[in-house]
């Protein structure tokens, strides 16, 4: 019987969340936006339609979007519909595409058109820097991280605030909310 603690299952709440598969040492992604890293690591069984069910939209950023123009949430396909939006400072230079929404706008107002597309379900933000200023601005609900058994070394770092205060986060499940959270890994051979 697995006694690990692990969150409850997501529910579709109207949740503005960050949402990432996070390597061990705090990168998302590795150089360049390269996703690679990934491949051979496996979540939990039915995470990718629990998401896929409770997301509404996602908020994404430039630099994601140009790294992988066109890709889609959850594989694409009929698992996941929903809304989504790319906030960018120049939108007249994005590569297009008919089921996306570039925004030029303040982080605010991209998270209250985001909100009002997902209907009542999640807002999924899949941007490092944009979930960094919405933290700032205290609209970020909850950080959901999965973190896989790797060590990048370089990368995309989830949070990456030199010089700025340390942001104290609680645990919203099994433990005290407070207390630190307990992995162990060996190095694979």
């Amino acid at each position: 019987m697995d006694t690990t603690p692990h969150p409850e299952p997501q529910t579709a709440a109207g949740k503005v969340l960050w949402h990432f598969t996070m390597s061990l040492d705090g990168f998302v992604a590795g150089p360049h936006h390269a996703m690679d890293w990934m491949s051979g690591i496996s979540g939990r069984p039915g995470l990718v339609e629990e998401y896929a069910a409770t997301t509404g939209a996602v908020l994404g950023g430039r630099d994601g979007w140009d790294a992988f123009p066109g890709a889609r949430p959850y594989g694409g396909g009929d698992l996941w519909q929903g809304a989504i939006f790319i906030l960018t400072h120049h939108p007249e230079d994005a590569v297009p595409a008919d089921d996306v929404t570039f925004l030029s706008c303040d982080v605010a107002e991209a998270v209250r058109i985001a909100l009002d597309a997902a209907g009542g379900k999640n807002v999924e933000v899949h941007s490092p820097s944009i979930g960094a200023q919405l933290i700032e601005r205290g609209l970020i609900d909850e950080i959901d991280l999965h973190i896989a058994p790797v060590l990048l070394g370089d990368g995309i770092r989830l949070f990456d605030n030199p010089g700025g205060v340390p942001v104290r986060l609680e645990r919203v499940h099994d433990g005290p909310p407070n207390a630190e959270l307990d992995v162990r890994f060996r190095p694979a051979r």
